[in-house]
């Protein structure tokens, strides 16, 4: 009976820890889809620098998930299919695109962490 208090204290704390998480991810996986978008044409448009950008903006900003990684797989392959013969954006164009994109995934999950 002396365990039992404490454990729910512990998990009711657990819980209201991740609740930020859970209220901005409509935002992080929009964030996470652009930067998934971005990273598809700078692959089509070989521009390895914003490539590299990109996937580390993911990896060290969003909670490392199933669904994050199939949100950013899925937005880089259909960036990657569109951009086609297509005429690549200038390197200035993407790296400003690239940091709004970081901006929106830090703002989504910065109470998070």
């Amino acid at each position: 009976m002396k365990l039992a208090l404490p454990l729910l204290l512990l998990g009711l704390a657990a819980f209201a820890n991740t609740a930020p998480a859970v209220a901005d991810d409509n935002a992080g996986s929009a964030a996470i889809a652009s930067l998934g978008q971005i990273h598809g044409i700078a692959l089509a448009c070989q521009q390895p620098a914003i490539v590299s950008r990109a996937r580390n903006a993911v990896q060290t900003t969003a909670p490392k998930t199933r669904a994050n990684g199939e949100t950013f797989e899925q937005a880089t392959n259909d960036a990657f299919l569109a951009q086609g013969g297509a005429e690549c954006p200038d390197v200035a164009t993407l790296n400003a695109r690239l940091g709004e994109a970081e901006q929106q995934l830090q703002k989504a999950y910065s109470s998070a962490q």
